[in-house]
């Protein structure tokens, strides 16, 4: 009876929530200097915890194109 309801939600859900994750890691990509497109990494599991430290501890480009010292 619920079978294809819950599956529909489900899916409804996924979508939510990808949405919500994916619209800021695509900013934060931009906004560092990557392609946004890179952020899509964030919905691969484990994938998304490498792609959080890498943001956090590479050099970003934008900055090497502002010249910012280390």
């Amino acid at each position: 009876m619920f079978g294809n309801t819950m599956w529909t939600g489900h899916w409804l859900w996924m979508l939510v929530f990808a949405i919500v994750v994916v619209i800021p890691a695509w900013r934060i990509c931009q906004r560092t200097g990557y392609p946004g497109w890179v952020g899509l990494l964030i919905l691969i599991p484990f994938v998304n915890l490498a792609f959080l430290y890498f943001i956090a501890f590479a050099d970003w480009p934008r900055e090497k194109d502002q010249g910012k010292p280390d």
